[in-house]
């Protein structure tokens, strides 16, 4: 499945042209500071995360871009972040990010789960998985 791996560095066209990836209710992560209080936001909520690491220059991410925002509007009940690795390089590498898109699904601050490269069916399968345990637990 595609995949990117991260360049040296980028430059500012690659910046503005990652306005592109945000839609629906796709929420882009500006900081640190911001991630935190998204995630603090998702756990009062009782909101599973959905954190998707892309670039602006990875084709398989531009790609999936208008997938992830149609999964932002069908399914409310989960959060949608986007974090542009080039943006937010300390934040991804924590997060020891390898390749782009990567997708996270955080519980309560927690990682129950991950998924490298741009895999539709796989990120579908992943979401009816949490929806349906989500489900079961009587929330």
């Amino acid at each position: 499945m595609g995949q990117c791996f991260p360049k040296a560095h980028s430059n500012e066209a690659d910046s503005e042209r990652f306005v592109e990836f945000v839609g629906g209710n796709v929420q882009p992560v500006t900081s640190k500071e911001d991630w935190d209080q998204k995630l603090s936001e998702a756990k009062r909520d009782g909101k599973i995360v959905i954190a998707n690491f892309s670039a602006a220059w990875c084709g398989p991410c531009r790609m999936l871009a208008p997938f992830y925002c149609e999964l932002s509007e069908k399914y409310p009940s989960l959060m949608f972040l986007l974090i542009d690795v080039d943006e937010l390089t300390e934040l991804s590498t924590s997060w020891d990010i390898k390749a782009t898109p990567t997708f996270f699904f955080l519980k309560d601050g927690q990682q129950t789960d991950k998924l490298v490269g741009a895999n539709k069916p796989e990120l579908m399968k992943k979401i009816n998985a949490i929806l349906d345990s989500e489900a079961n637990s009587g929330k």
